[in-house]
């Protein structure tokens, strides 16, 4: 079983032999999370990569409810087009919308029909 915080020893990645830190390295995080995905999700193993995380987060965050052109601006994307290949949302997402907009409709109506 593994600590948390872990305890860096002098055999630790980015420890040197005198135990002295070194500058992280482009790779740290890429490599970092396919450790924990090997360790955590062995299902996603080799397949989790920071890239696939933009994907999952800019989805999430549509689904939740967070606007395009926010998420734009948060991805850093120049395009409208480009987020919107990012953004991966249920089959029925569109027909729950409708749903949902029809329900809120029918509410309003409600207090305008006598």
């Amino acid at each position: 079983m593994s600590t948390w915080p872990p305890i860096l020893t002098r055999s630790s990645p980015g420890m040197s032999l005198d135990g002295s830190c070194s500058r992280a390295t482009a790779d740290v995080f890429p490599r970092s999370l396919a450790e924990a995905a090997e360790r955590h999700l062995p299902a996603w193993a080799g397949k989790l990569t920071p890239h696939v995380l933009r994907h999952f987060c800019a989805s999430q965050l549509y689904l939740a409810g967070m606007g395009l052109f926010a998420i734009q601006e948060l991805l850093g994307h120049a395009w409208t087009g480009t987020t919107a290949r990012y953004i991966h949302v249920h089959g029925t997402h569109v027909e729950d919308a409708w749903v949902v907009g029809q329900q809120r409709a029918a509410d309003r109506w409600k207090g305008l029909a006598r």
